[in-house]
């Protein structure tokens, strides 16, 4: 894999915080989406015309990776909703580029009607949209985007932008000293913009901070393995950190098991369910959501558009989104087991009785 995508991201990092508005504007389209659809192999959804059974392709670099079961459940919700069938989930298991491409290959290769794909690699994929795009196929990135390449949109979280601001919460906890960072795929453009993020805001807020990155693969079972062992050689360290869905919930079962909670700082990224016990167990100061729910629902919705539109719906870019979860609001989290955050229940949330204050907007002008 290349390194190199923290540059795009610094870049586009304005560009994609002024992009929240998109997803509002997503959802007042959806709102038109009320009626009963016909079946799913072509047919009409709500007030939109016939349409045929447009058959939509994701690209994955870790299709089994549990983070990945809400981007699951939200393409398909939003296939259902549109009456389409369900996306078909294709890629690598452990971040294989060249599986990756092979399979992006096959899916313009059986002429497609949209792919959505995690440009997890710069290079891999470049000729691959081109060809895509020059056969009539859009194609949207989802989870990471590339630099030098040609996607309609991007979907996902402001990646660089979210290390900044992990860094700027590690500053105020731990001011020197070493901590680790586990990564699963070093250079990845899904994972390596927030490391970068994370080490250039320490160097600004507390330069006395070194970082030591712990590569913890692709599988999610050998993460832990990594952690440990990285710790074990380094016991004074003042922080153990992630910027990973797997090797966050490590770290949280590594502090938890050599009984750290309290001692060091701590945190990283995702809802798994190790992550999610240790926030509210304390083991760890926070993680932060991005919404991975809506980066297969949101992709789903643009292609359709963008198809039924003749190409005149163009997809915005969309930030899904940076929440930190701590241990003041990591209730509804531990408790909801919603399909939204991966969890197996399809019941409505109940709502509290008040909402907390968001960041204030800035003005665009």
């Amino acid at each position: 894999m290349t390194a190199g995508p923290s540059a795009t991201s610094r870049r586009t990092a304005l560009k994609y915080l002024g992009a929240g508005s998109a997803t509002m504007a997503a959802g007042t389209l959806l709102a038109a989406c009320t009626g009963v659809q016909e079946a799913q192999n072509g047919g009409k959804a709500g007030p939109f015309p016939s349409t045929p059974g447009w058959r939509f392709v994701f690209v994955n670099h870790v299709t089994t990776n549990s983070f990945f079961v809400p981007t699951r459940s939200g393409l398909a919700d939003a296939a259902a909703l549109l009456g389409v069938p369900e996306p078909q989930w294709t890629g690598s298991e452990n971040g294989n580029v060249a599986q990756m491409a092979s399979a992006m290959d096959t899916a313009i290769n059986s002429k497609a009607d949209g792919i959505a794909i995690a440009l997890t690699d710069d290079n891999a994929f470049v000729d691959l949209t081109k060809r895509a795009l020059g056969a009539g196929i859009p194609v949207i990135a989802y989870n990471a985007s590339a630099a030098g390449n040609y996607p309609l949109t991007y979907v996902g979280q402001d990646l660089y932008l979210s290390g900044f601001r992990m860094g700027q919460r590690i500053a105020q906890k731990v001011t020197s000293g070493d901590i680790l960072v586990g990564i699963a795929q070093p250079g990845g453009n899904n994972v390596q913009p927030r490391l970068d993020g994370i080490t250039d805001a320490l160097k600004q807020a507390a330069p006395g901070v070194r970082v030591q990155s712990v590569n913890t693969g692709a599988e999610q079972a050998g993460e832990l393995n990594a952690m440990t062992a990285a710790y074990t050689g380094n016991t004074a360290v003042k922080g153990i950190y992630a910027v990973d869905a797997g090797s966050t919930a490590a770290c949280a079962k590594l502090i938890a098991d050599r009984k750290l909670t309290g001692k060091i700082g701590s945190g990283g990224f995702d809802l798994l369910d190790d992550t999610v016990t240790g926030v509210k167990d304390g083991a760890l100061d926070f993680t932060i959501d991005q919404s991975p729910y809506l980066q297969g629902f949101l992709s789903v919705l643009y292609l359709y558009l963008f198809r039924l539109s003749g190409t005149l719906v163009a997809p915005p870019v969309t930030d899904t989104g940076l929440t930190f979860v701590t241990k003041e609001n990591v209730g509804p989290y531990a408790s909801a087991g919603s399909r939204f955050e991966g969890g197996a229940k399809k019941d409505v949330i109940a709502m509290p009785s008040s909402i907390p204050l968001p960041p204030a907007s800035t003005s665009s002008r």
